[in-house]
């Protein structure tokens, strides 16, 4: 069931030839209707009074520069099926090499760097790429490992040539040869639309980093589901905080601007930078994790600073806490605009979507008694079920026991952008994908989460499954056990642990202080409020033990998603060692 190099290779042959599934098609028509309107601006630092310098192109010189490259890669030896590592920085090198590529119909393989490099490694070995299109220092890396990358033998470096590679200058001058020569100004290799289009692994932030395996028909039909919910029109400028969204931008027709900011620690982002960008740039709509609008709402909140121009802010990657919510809201004048939280994984995206307005106005009240936090309704063509929580794999939709509205348990859903696999992982595929017999070729995925579907059809998020807290007298959800004590105002994140053996573990809650606190040297005046809160709502009046952390681990990938496994367990040696703070 799991590709290998070579197999994804062959696959390219036996796919029926699409003209609109290859996402790069997009671009290409894109660049015939709107040829001179902006596709790419990328901000370049300031001259003397200030004013941003920028390197950009038009949807003409993109999509020029895309057939180019892929043309070079192709006179360079790189074959349809070729897994293909891109390691470059974000920007606009990125866009028009990730396209370059889905044209020349190589399988672009995309790591997180912030993983750490022995992941990335552990990843590159999985993989066993035919090549790698890099910056200079990852090609030294490859070249010093050059026993572990015997296949990776064509490599292309994004600056000057290091250690059997090419030169990216070199290959686009390759490719207008290849093209001059041939005639025409146009690159084509045809793909079909179940072709595999590239192999993008997950942070790992839940476990090991899994490569998902993308074929064409599934980047098509996200862009296509983002563009239909939230109106995305050409003429929009859209500020992408997380580098893949703006291959959606260029293929949605849409200008893409890219931030300042280095997007493996969207934590640290300069919030003066971004609102500097949408403000020179008119930008319309931006995404973001929840870490960057937390940087960016109290900084104009402070400052005053609204958005008249923003027609849509999204974010993603995590729950979205009231506070950027609120934040954010205030600074977005424009006539609807409100921030828009997709929910979604790596393996099926997107799932669902609710808007600030109504969260702040609706389900924010149930969200904060412990009904768990409200993801909205899915977007056309997914649909989402709520089942019987099962342990081991799933091998029929016909197998599954669905739970009607309002009961906790398992999200599995199925679209067109749904994955089928990973990366030779035939366990965790066994574990995640889910056949349908009545529509042949269909999977679901199994989220790996728990929540619940209301009456009005929204979902409810209640937390990961691997976070459920066994207790003597039943199962306790993360999201829904943490939103109460988040009501207090010395709280500034709070996480639901076990300390035990499942089916009799101890609940704990973990808390890191507000910044605002105003913690000195001891939590004995918190615990009484903590305590309190506990027991206003049934789903927290078990909890009686609390420990304080000095700063929570996060995901890598968004800096917010919160790492109960290791911070459960720091609570299992404090509680061992007597450190724990409780009221009986």
């Amino acid at each position: 069931m799991q590709p290998s190099a070579a197999s994804l290779a062959d696959s390219q042959s036996e796919s029926a030839p699409s003209d609109d599934s290859n996402i790069s098609t997009r671009l290409r028509q894109w660049a015939e209707q709107q040829p001179h309107s902006l596709a790419i601006i990328e901000p370049n630092g300031r001259d003397r009074l200030g004013r941003p310098i920028v390197r950009q192109l038009s949807f003409a010189g993109l999509d020029r520069e895309v057939d180019e490259l892929a043309a070079g890669f192709s006179e360079y030896g790189i074959q349809p099926g070729d897994p293909i590592v891109l390691m470059v920085r974000a920007g606009l090198d990125f866009i028009s090499l990730t396209f370059a590529l889905f044209r020349a119909g190589a399988v672009v393989v995309l790591i997180d760097p912030g993983m750490g490099l022995r992941s990335v490694f552990r990843c590159l070995d999985e993989v066993d790429p035919a090549g790698f299109v890099a910056i200079p220092p990852v090609q030294v890396a490859r070249a010093l490992r050059w026993n572990a990358f015997r296949n990776a033998t064509k490599n292309v470096c994004v600056g000057p040539k290091v250690f059997g590679s090419e030169s990216i200058a070199a290959i686009s001058k390759l490719g207008r040869g290849r093209l001059s020569q041939d005639g025409r100004s146009r690159f084509n290799v045809t793909t079909g639309d179940s072709d595999p289009a590239a192999i993008i692994f997950t942070s790992g932030s839940t476990g090991p980093a899994k490569g998902v395996c993308y074929e064409h028909k599934m980047f098509a039909a996200q862009a296509e589901m983002i563009r239909s919910r939230f109106k995305i029109e050409p003429g929009d400028i859209d500020l992408p905080c997380f580098p893949l969204f703006g291959l959606f931008a260029a293929a949605i027709g849409v200008t893409t601007v890219i931030p300042e900011m280095n997007p493996t620690k969207p934590a640290e982002v300069d919030p003066a930078k971004i609102v500097d960008a949408i403000r020179d740039f008119g930008v319309t709509q931006a995404f973001g994790s929840p870490a960057v609008w937390n940087r960016v709402g109290p900084y104009c909140e402070k400052n005053g600073i609204r958005f008249p121009g923003l027609k849509r802010v999204l974010s993603a990657g995590a729950p979205v806490p009231i506070s950027v919510l609120e934040s954010m809201s205030h600074c977005l004048t424009f006539q609807g605009a409100e921030l828009h939280t997709p929910y979604g994984a790596t393996e099926s995206l997107p799932v669902t979507s609710i808007g600030s307005r109504e969260v702040l106005e609706e389900t924010r009240a149930l969200t904060e008694r412990g009904r768990g936090t409200c993801v909205g309704r899915p977007f056309d063509g997914v649909a989402v079920k709520v089942i019987q929580p099962v342990d081991g794999p799933i091998d029929s939709i016909d197998d599954v026991e669905t739970l009607p509205a309002g009961e906790i348990g398992e999200i599995i859903v199925s679209s067109r952008s749904t994955t089928r696999q990973y990366f030779r992982r035939v366990e965790q595929t066994a574990a995640a994908k889910v056949d349908d017999p009545s529509e042949p070729g269909r999977i679901w995925h199994r989220m790996g989460d728990m929540g619940s579907l209301d009456d009005q059809g929204r979902l409810w998020f209640c937390g990961r499954k691997a976070h459920v807290v066994h207790t003597k007298s039943g199962p306790l959800y993360s999201v829904c056990c943490e939103a109460p004590f988040l009501t207090l105002d010395f709280v500034g994140r709070a996480a639901l642990v076990g300390v035990g053996d499942r089916g009799s573990q101890r609940p704990v809650i973990v808390i890191e202080l507000a910044k605002s606190s105003g913690r000195k040297t001891s939590n004995e005046e918190f615990i009484d409020r903590l305590v309190a809160k506990a027991a206003e709502h049934d789903v927290t009046r078990s909890i009686e033990r609390f420990l304080f952390h000095p700063s929570f681990p996060v995901d890598i990938r968004h800096n917010v998603k919160i790492n109960r496994e290791a911070l459960a367990e720091w609570a299992k040696t404090r509680v061992a060692s007597g450190e724990m703070a409780e009221r009986k």
